[in-house]
């Protein structure tokens, strides 16, 4: 699933880690919030898998990756990631340092999303994110 950043800033004002105008590469959905790589560039958490409501953004190709397990909550919010992503806390994990996750999100995103991993990592020695 490929969308464009559209507005700089959601809703409720918060600001945007991405480029206006850029295409992004969504790597899961979460209570119908589109997970994706905030830009290399940013001042804080550079490369960082944050959520963010899909009014933000232009959907280029609604195409979902056939890898992506999908299930609905209680009020029909959506819920799609590839399977090792999808356990409750696996974010929460990553986003804590726990380095297990941390080293398999890297790997999986390396072979599930060849376009962002070429992006945003294939001439760096360490994964984003990851203390060198």
């Amino acid at each position: 699933m490929l969308v464009t950043l559209i507005k700089e800033r959601t809703v409720d004002g918060m600001a945007v880690s991405l480029t206006v105008g850029q295409s992004y590469e969504v790597l899961g959905i979460e209570a119908d919030d589109y997970r994706v790589l905030t830009d290399p560039g940013t001042a804080c958490c550079p490369n960082d898998p944050v959520l963010y409501p899909p009014d933000c953004f232009r959907i280029v190709d609604p195409t979902e990756p056939p890898f992506w397990v999908t299930e609905y909550g209680e009020d029909g919010e959506c819920y799609s990631y590839p399977e090792r992503w999808s356990r409750a806390g696996f974010f929460e994990d990553f986003h804590d340092g726990v380095e297990a996750i941390r080293s398999q999100f890297w790997a999986d995103l390396r072979s599930l999303y060849p376009r962002t991993w070429q992006e945003r990592c294939a001439d760096s020695k360490e994964a984003p994110g990851k203390a060198p």
